[in-house]
């Protein structure tokens, strides 16, 4: 039988995520001294960002993953519920946890984020990776590190064995940066941890759907990342679909089967379940519908933000599914939520703009201004953005460590222990 806390103390708000999102608005409610409860089904925030460097062995998941009790320890007045949320009563101001336990609240901020977007592709849910959370680049990493050290076993006693092919789905920032690291993955250990195992008969190649990568850039930062990738040896397949992913192949249209060992989804992420099973109102992409200042129609105490949201953009669309948007959005919910009964804010997001790494020493930077960088300057300043944003000071000193010996030793690979 469930209990209801907070009650008898002073509802407070919940916030319900400890993602980009939802620590933003933790972070102003804090400030203000706010009674908060932070809730999440996992203990930690994930940096999203580096998942991929992880994937490919190149940063460890404590790396990119921050205690969240952790983070609060020094917030007055905040506190962290590990517990998933299955239910709302919306007139009663009730949220309910899948721990038992109920939670009164006077405002609520839903930032639980999204899920892998599989388009309904057959078979892509069971057979293929996501890169959305810190689960998915532990299986990236073992299944990549397993399936080479099969390759290697067969390579020892076959004149002829079957090649590698790693298949990365999606163009956008997550598979160029995905592609590029495998890439420069296979280049740094097959030919010195692999003995038997040849580096031409590893391959990667990328799948894309439209005709362009990096949709989102500006036509010469496309045309370098294509160049970039193409001169790491992955294999670009432009205005190519996939129709299904089984355990051993993809089926793409043109071109039909490909073998595939290894397949990382990397096209784009949706609104978990959640919205839908909560009954909240939803946008066409099944992110939840909100009113311009981020809260539900007929609940002013509500805000939905970051990935879940259908964030409003300026021009009638919808915002980006990204790391500021959320950023963004959380701290607009929260500011909200410190003015009750004054006029409602539209949101607006500030477009700081766009970066995406392709490998050493290869970026590409959109920044205000129409300023555009490429090469070694947009990588420093990847580098330097994702170290000041990552959270945790011994988490920065741990990824700038592991930057710096990487660089200076980079042909050497990683010291990978694959699980089991």
């Amino acid at each position: 039988m469930s209990h209801r806390a907070n009650a008898d103390q002073g509802a407070g708000v919940v916030v319900v995520g400890a993602g980009f999102a939802g620590i933003a608005a933790v972070g102003v409610l804090a400030r203000a001294g706010r009674r908060v409860t932070l809730v999440d089904r996992h203990g930690y925030h994930t940096f999203q960002p580096l998942l991929y460097q992880v994937a490919t062995a190149a940063l460890n998941p404590g790396d990119v993953a921050f205690s969240a009790r952790r983070l609060l320890r020094h917030a007055s007045g905040v506190e962290f519920r590990q517990a998933a949320l299955i239910g709302l009563r919306l007139d009663e101001r009730v949220a309910a946890l899948d721990d038992g336990t109920e939670l009164a609240y006077d405002g609520l901020v839903l930032a639980t984020g999204a899920a892998t977007n599989f388009f309904g592709v057959p078979g892509a849910a069971e057979h293929a990776v996501g890169m959305y959370t810190l689960d998915d680049a532990d299986r990236v990493r073992d299944r990549l590190f397993a399936l080479l050290e099969q390759a290697d076993r067969q390579a020892a006693g076959a004149p002829s064995p079957t090649p590698v092919r790693l298949v990365v789905v999606g163009g956008g920032a997550t598979g160029v940066e995905m592609a590029g690291a495998l890439a420069e993955l296979l280049d740094a250990v097959v030919p010195r941890d692999f003995r038997h195992l040849e580096r031409d008969a590893t391959e990667v190649v990328l799948v894309e759907a439209r005709d362009a990568l990096l949709g989102a850039f500006a036509p010469q930062l496309r045309d370098y990342a294509r160049a970039e990738l193409a001169r790491r040896g992955v294999r670009l397949r432009f205005d190519t679909t996939v129709r299904s992913v089984t355990a051993t192949h993809v089926v793409v249209e043109p071109g039909g089967a490909l073998d595939a060992g290894l397949v990382v989804w990397a096209a784009g992420v949706s609104a978990r379940e959640l919205p839908a099973r909560l009954g909240l109102p939803q946008a066409g992409s099944g992110r939840v519908q909100v009113l311009p200042n981020l809260s539900l129609p007929g609940h002013p105490e509500v805000f939905a933000v970051g990935d879940v949201a259908a964030l409003p953009a300026r021009d009638g669309g919808t915002v980006a599914q990204l790391a500021q948007p959320a950023i963004q959005s959380g701290r607009h919910a929260a500011e909200e939520l410190l003015r009750p009964g004054g006029p409602p804010r539209p949101f607006r997001y500030r477009d700081r703009g766009a970066m995406a790494t392709i490998g050493r020493r290869a970026a590409v930077a959109e920044l205000p201004a129409r300023v555009r960088l490429t090469g070694t300057p947009a990588w420093l300043a990847w580098c330097g953005l994702h170290l000041v944003t990552l959270l945790g000071a011994r988490n920065r000193l741990s990824v700038l460590v592991n930057w710096t010996w990487q660089y200076l030793s980079w042909r050497s690979g990683p010291n990978v222990v694959a699980r089991d």
